[in-house]
């Protein structure tokens, strides 16, 4: 009799254990990067920026609602290509992920963005410059770091007025991201009072640029700008040298990496690059960011490439909004995202203006010497 009793009392303990353990919501949260391709390792560094979000949030304990809440994260490779982008959306749609943080190039988050927008799902990109992205009419779209039109409008300045540049060349490669961001430095040079002396166009595939090089090396630019990724940039500045071209090369955030001096096979020279990343901290600031990256390399083994800070506090902004909420559901947490004021990250206080925007984002040039990225300054 007491054997069975004892059968009785374990087998309600383990449906007690269940009971709990299920009390235990699951929210999934996506991510969507390129983690194949020319630039899988800008988009590796986004995902770990995720990555370490939910292990910390999972490892502090989150309640939502009243019920604990464990994150798991939904992580999509789109490989920078839009196609393969839309399909990656979709999926996360069918996955029903309360929000996606991502993707890392304009030309995957903007057609992925509808689908997000169709579904109700909020998306928080980190990356994403093209001015588009938050101007469709979208209430789910956010950004965390400024837009082409103020990266690509300083670049130009800066080129006129910093560096001196006299005749200056304009390359972009196609993408909505490159090709925007040459767009708006080309006007930055012009309202500054410069002039460009050519705008040639490539794609983000290719590797051999002499056809363009050799054509822009008789107009003998001071300046070469190119809109796109490191992965056609740093074999572009190695082109350059191999013909003589001593022109400065400037780009935005997609060149602005750590990887760029390997890319190029050693063929920069101090200071010749010159880049601005969409975002910056300084000041008190300064110590989180910091903290920040001797985080992600004793857990990755890796340096912050660019943006991983920023998806980082994506996912930080997506969870502070549903817990205010009080729900993980995107219809009651939305409209609290869309208010978010304030809110201090790694990478700055994140406040969104009415389209998605965040408000007085930041910009921070950088050069290169000795094969390392050295801040210039940050501009807002």
């Amino acid at each position: 009799m007491n054997h069975k009793l004892n059968v009785a009392l374990a087998g309600l303990a383990l449906l007690a254990a269940a009971g709990t353990a299920s009390a235990q919501e699951v929210v999934k949260i996506g991510h969507v990067g390129p983690t194949s391709g020319g630039i899988a390792h800008l988009g590796k560094d986004n995902e770990n920026g995720a990555r370490m979000a939910v292990d910390e949030l999972n490892a502090k304990g989150v309640t939502i609602g009243g019920k604990k809440v464990k994150f798991e994260l939904l992580a999509e490779d789109d490989g920078g290509d839009p196609k393969q982008g839309t399909a990656a959306a979709q999926k996360l749609v069918d996955s029903k992920v309360a929000g996606v943080v991502g993707h890392l190039n304009s030309g995957t988050s903007i057609p992925a963005s509808k689908i997000y927008s169709d579904a109700g799902i909020p998306q928080v990109s980190p990356s994403a410059t093209n001015p588009k992205y938050t101007r469709q009419g979208f209430k789910t779209t956010f950004r965390l770091v400024a837009d082409d039109v103020h990266l690509g409008g300083t670049l130009g300045k800066y080129a006129v007025t910093q560096l001196k540049g006299k005749s200056i060349a304009v390359i972009d490669d196609r993408t909505a991201y490159g090709q925007g961001v040459a767009d708006e430095f080309e006007k930055g040079v012009k309202a500054a009072g410069g002039r460009t002396v050519a705008r040639e166009f490539t794609n983000d595939k290719a590797t051999d640029f002499t056809a363009i090089l050799t054509n822009l090396k008789a107009k003998k630019p001071d300046i070469v700008f190119f809109g796109g990724m490191d992965a056609v940039a740093g074999p572009m500045i190695r082109q350059m040298k191999q013909l003589g071209i001593k022109a400065k090369f400037m780009g935005g955030d997609g060149i602005c990496s750590g990887e760029l001096p390997k890319l190029s096979g050693g063929a920069m020279d101090d200071s010749q690059v010159v880049c601005a990343e969409a975002g910056g901290v300084e000041g008190e600031q300064k110590k989180g960011m910091d903290e920040f990256k001797a985080r992600f390399k004793t857990k990755f083994n890796a340096d912050v490439q660019i943006y991983a800070p920023y998806v980082y506090d994506s996912v930080n902004v997506l969870v502070a909004a549903m817990e205010k909420a009080g729900s993980s559901d995107p219809v009651k947490y939305l409209p609290v995202l869309a208010k978010t004021t304030g809110y201090k990250g790694v990478t700055g206080t994140i406040t969104f203006d009415e389209k998605g925007d965040i408000k007085n984002g930041a910009l921070t040039m950088f050069t290169y010497k000795g094969g390392n990225r050295e801040q210039i300054a940050v501009v807002r």
